[in-house]
């Protein structure tokens, strides 16, 4: 135990911070290194014992965590929205590294996810097709918001096509507004190319992926759905059950309680009382969020086995939107099930007990 170094990096673009501990706690060295591989290979080389290793994630963390993977007995990527103690007291690069050391020193970090390498490519594929998809929707966005200024009704995806647009330019008066709409449409069609090249590069890429085929014989989960899935998740088997995959989804109950036990003839006893619910976890993946609930929210509309589904909740006295957010929990657990053991699949994953 005498030998092992805990090892806190600040992170920035230039510079890394970064303190190291011993087994006690006693600050050994703090250094400023520049953010280069060498450096950080030369300063951890200069350290003797066994090496642990953690850094908030951010846009480095992934080449740092390839970076030292290999070099070091443990590399802790942690969640900087957990990491409390850094907000308390003075703050500066170096407070923050040595209290990052001894955040791991304790075993008090929330680690994030990094090692899966199989799915890197899809990933990447992924960021690029949904990066393009949301600046598309920002450019549409903003040319109704310029149509919608001057009361031009726009509904739809009609004002897009281009042989409707010159019929909607004539009813901008101001030559300002003209041009910038038409500076609008220019963009839209230089972004609409480029995010088919994406999608089709992403499907290409994720057809490799055994899970892909187990994936899309879920009703309604799809091409682009499943390679999201893929690309953002990576591997299954980093969620032990259903509910770490739920809080990972933002599908997770958020309860609160206190006081729970009371002194009833001098017998310590656990109040009856519901265990308050406070909604869901805010703490996810949003675009996984949004995947599922867009998914039952197709399926619940569809004739199926998640329509039947849904309409029994409804029979039961459930509200359309909490149906909805059940079944969108159920299509999670199934996902994570198919995806974990193969196959393809089954509408016998419906049985209500477990949703």
């Amino acid at each position: 135990m005498d030998n092992i170094r805990y090892i806190g990096l600040d992170l920035h673009r230039d510079t890394i911070s970064a303190a190291v501990l011993d087994s006690d706690g006693t600050v050994m060295m703090q250094s400023v290194l520049a953010t280069r591989a060498g450096a950080i290979i030369d300063f951890l080389n200069g350290i003797r014992g066994t090496l642990h290793v953690t850094f908030e994630e951010c846009n480095h963390s992934s080449w740092l965590y390839d970076l030292l993977a290999r070099r070091v007995a443990e590399v802790v990527v942690c969640d900087p929205r957990r990491n409390k103690l850094l907000k308390s007291g003075n703050k500066s690069d170096r407070i923050d590294a040595r209290k990052l050391a001894e955040l791991l020193r304790l075993r008090s970090l929330s680690p994030v996810y990094h090692g899966e390498t199989s799915a890197l490519e899809v990933q990447h594929r992924v960021r690029n097709y949904t990066g393009l998809t949301e600046d598309t929707t920002r450019v549409m966005c903003r040319l109704k918001a310029v149509f919608r200024s001057q009361a031009i009704a726009c509904p739809g995806k009609k004002a897009f096509r281009k042989e409707n647009r010159e019929s909607y330019l004539v009813q901008l008066g101001s030559a300002a507004l003209r041009e910038r709409a038409e500076s609008l449409y220019r963009e839209l069609d230089a972004l609409h190319p480029l995010r088919l090249r994406a999608k089709r590069e992403m499907l290409a890429e994720c057809r490799k992926h055994p899970a892909t085929k187990w994936l899309q014989s879920i009703p309604y989960l799809g091409k682009v759905r499943s390679a999201v899935l893929i690309g953002r998740v990576q591997t299954p088997h980093r969620f032990r059950t259903k509910r770490q995959f739920w809080a990972y989804c933002g599908f997770a109950l958020d309860t609160r309680s206190s006081a729970e036990y009371t002194v009833v003839n001098g017998q310590i006893q656990r109040k009856l009382k519901p265990l308050p619910i406070r909604g869901l976890n805010w703490n996810h993946n949003h675009e996984l969020k949004g995947l599922f609930k867009s998914t039952a929210t197709m399926a619940a509309a569809r004739k199926g086995v998640f329509q039947e589904f849904y309409l029994g909740l409804l029979a039961k006295g459930m509200r359309p939107e909490m149906a909805r957010l059940t079944l969108a929990r159920k299509i999670s657990a199934i996902t994570l099930k198919i995806w974990k053991e193969g196959g393809t699949f089954d509408a016998k994953y419906l049985k209500l007990q477990a949703a």
